[in-house]
């Protein structure tokens, strides 16, 4: 037996032994319903029947984007250092939700307008002051989307003693950004992706998605290879804090955290974490359907089921944060509670 068919053996046996387990406790069968399902993930991830995740931690990522400028959007990126101020003074919509849940908000400058002051709760990885504008060129070199993954993955090195951690976003244009990015990896209609973001430009829809297909227009790339694929939409079209997402997505994957998947941007990196490295989608928690339209699909194409729908489109990890008690609960039940002797009925 080689080293590929042990290992393949000892997760089928660890599955059967979480099974039976799951089965075991003190409750009528399958009465936990999706916790159920939630456990036997976390015991699968954590490689035990008696998972200890550790702390929890939420991650938001802040970046601008260069595509702004085509009138994709509601809003100015200003907004963008605007409300990452607000994640550091703690007044955020992840911060109160995040609270009220007892978890800690750290945010990443992955590449804003401008910089900002340092703070105990920032991570400063600029990689520049923003992506250029996407209709006109690459959103980033090369190098700078290099830069970028890298990041992200040396940031999840820094997680230490952190056993779940959800990802969150902030920066205004985003929803361009990981639309053309999420059709580039799926092939899904540009239209469907394509919804308001953070608040329908003045132009309307319609004027951001022939935007956004003039910008697949210039683009047209040609790789076959998932994982150059990949790379190459998140060059052409990604925002730096996309691209720190999925580098971190893979990293915590190789480290066997639970990852909490936010909203529409979250999943679209997750997409991109799936192409670069496959095993990361089975460490990923969707947290929630948001009424971002282009969410429901790349769900139903990555064959995710969120477990919540609460048509919340803020993003900001505020999903990732109602979700992490679930995943707690989960753990919990698996590690904590009582067995009933004897057979359950069937």
């Amino acid at each position: 037996m080689n080293v590929i068919d042990k290992d393949t053996a000892a997760r089928s046996a660890l599955e059967a032994e979480l099974r039976a387990r799951i089965r075991g406790k003190a409750k009528p069968v399958g009465s936990l319903g999706r916790i159920e399902d939630l456990a036997l993930q976390v015991g699968m991830v954590s490689g035990t029947l008696r998972p200890d995740l550790g702390g929890a931690k939420i991650l938001v990522f802040a970046g601008d984007h260069g595509l702004t400028a085509e009138g994709v959007t509601a809003y100015p990126s200003v907004v963008t250092r605007e409300i990452a101020k607000m994640v550091l003074a703690g007044t955020a919509g992840i911060n109160v939700f995040a609270r009220a849940s007892g978890i800690d908000v750290v945010l990443v400058d992955a590449g804003m307008l401008e910089p900002l002051p340092a703070h105990d709760h920032l991570i400063e990885r600029r990689i520049a002051a923003g992506t250029k504008n996407s209709n006109l060129e690459p959103a980033m070199t090369p190098d700078e989307c290099s830069q970028a993954l890298e990041a992200g993955r040396a940031i999840d090195a820094e997680l230490q003693g952190v056993g779940i951690v959800g990802y969150g976003e902030i920066g205004i244009g985003n929803t361009s950004a990981a639309a053309l990015v999420a059709h580039a990896l799926t092939g899904i209609d540009l239209a469907l992706l394509v919804g308001p973001g953070a608040g329908a430009p003045a132009l309307g829809l319609d004027h951001k998605r022939k935007t956004l297909q003039s910008v697949l227009s210039r683009a047209n790339i040609r790789e076959d290879d998932p994982r150059q694929r990949a790379r190459e939409a998140l060059r052409q079209f990604g925002g730096f804090e996309i691209a720190m997402i999925a580098g971190a997505m893979t990293a915590a994957a190789a480290a066997r955290r639970i990852i909490v998947v936010d909203g529409f941007i979250s999943t679209v990196a997750a997409l991109a974490a799936i192409a670069l490295h496959p095993e990361t989608r089975t460490c990923c928690v969707f947290a929630h359907c948001s009424a971002e339209p282009g969410h429901k699909a790349i769900l139903e194409y990555l064959g995710a089921k969120p477990l919540l729908a609460l048509d919340m489109r803020l993003g900001e990890g505020t999903g990732a944060a109602l979700a992490i008690p679930l995943v707690r609960a989960a753990e919990l039940m698996l590690r904590d509670m009582a067995d009933l002797p004897g057979e359950h009925p069937a």
